[in-house]
């Protein structure tokens, strides 16, 4: 097991997903202030628009001017487009392929496998949707090998964990809450990101709020986004708070102190720190100058 402190940070507070059938969707994405964009393949594209969508989207990334991250979630491997989708994907040089559905490692090896016959460089990663009841049930296993091999992400799927499950959730999404902190500690155990799933209500703004507040206090990176409006507020919900960085910067100078860089504990404003708690500010304060090189902390 490694810990989360040790891989650099990148702001992941909000992936917007971009239909790849939806050329005026691709072309107003460059100008967007999301941290990624998720260029999708899979669910937004009809059967007979699965090609041409693909294509489509090879020729935009090309010449795009997208400066965050971005992925591109292909169809499954068992379909006729997915290998297509896969080894366009690679051949874009886009930061990650995401793969729907997944519920084995097997899944994931096979793409993995698919990748290296093609020599593509150890910096293009793989993320995986869990959005299936086996997909949660394996979920330990699927962080664990794929962090060996590629996995970078895990994201929450919790529409289709409804539709597979027939639950309901209410607006706490208190029904799918065990099965969400399932994955979230998956993610945590083997050092991945982990992204809280859509909110599909985009017009409810207080509803969105506060199902990303939800998400922060359950240790979500971010929160996968369905409209550009999403974006500001993901953004400020999954930022530093500003009372937070504060005192990192008290407890980072504090020990930097030549008479405590040997201490274990320190007392700093009535309160006892550990250097555990050093290691959380560090990892706190690189994520505010993250942030800030991305230059989009609306």
């Amino acid at each position: 097991m490694t810990s989360a402190m040790t891989t650099p940070f990148r702001p992941r507070r909000s992936l917007l997903f971009v239909p790849g059938a939806n050329a005026r969707a691709l072309e107003k994405s460059d100008g967007l202030a999301a941290d990624g964009l998720i260029y999708d393949l899979e669910d937004s594209a009809a059967p007979h628009e699965k090609d041409a969508a693909r294509e489509r989207l090879r020729t935009h990334l090309q010449d795009s001017s997208f400066k965050g991250e971005r992925i591109v979630r292909i169809n499954t491997l068992d379909t006729q487009w997915g290998t297509e989708d896969l080894l366009m994907a690679r051949g874009a040089g886009v930061d990650a392929i995401l793969l729907p559905k997944v519920e084995t490692v097997a899944m994931l090896q096979e793409a993995a496998v698919a990748l290296a016959e093609t020599d593509a460089p150890d910096r293009l990663k793989l993320w995986a949707m869990i959005e299936t009841p086996l997909g949660i049930l394996d979920v330990g296993t699927i962080a664990r090998e794929g962090s060996r091999n590629r996995l970078g992400a895990l994201i929450v799927g919790p529409n289709d964990i409804a539709l597979s499950t027939g639950i309901e959730p209410g607006p706490e999404r208190a029904e799918m809450m065990p099965w969400m902190m399932q994955i979230v500690v998956a993610a945590k155990a083997y050092d991945l990101a982990v992204l809280d799933g859509v909110y599909a209500d985009f017009r409810n703004t207080e509803g969105f709020a506060t199902e990303c507040a939800a998400g922060r206090r359950m240790g979500f990176d971010g929160k996968t986004l369905i409209h550009p409006s999403q974006i500001t507020a993901a953004n400020q919900a999954f930022s530093p708070d500003p009372e937070a960085v504060a005192w990192a910067e008290r407890v980072v100078a504090a020990f930097a102190e030549p008479e405590n860089r040997d201490k274990g504990v320190l007392q700093i404003d009535g309160r006892m720190v550990e250097r555990l708690h050093l290691t959380q500010a560090q990892a706190l304060l690189q994520m505010r100058d993250s942030i800030a090189e991305r230059g989009t902390t609306a």
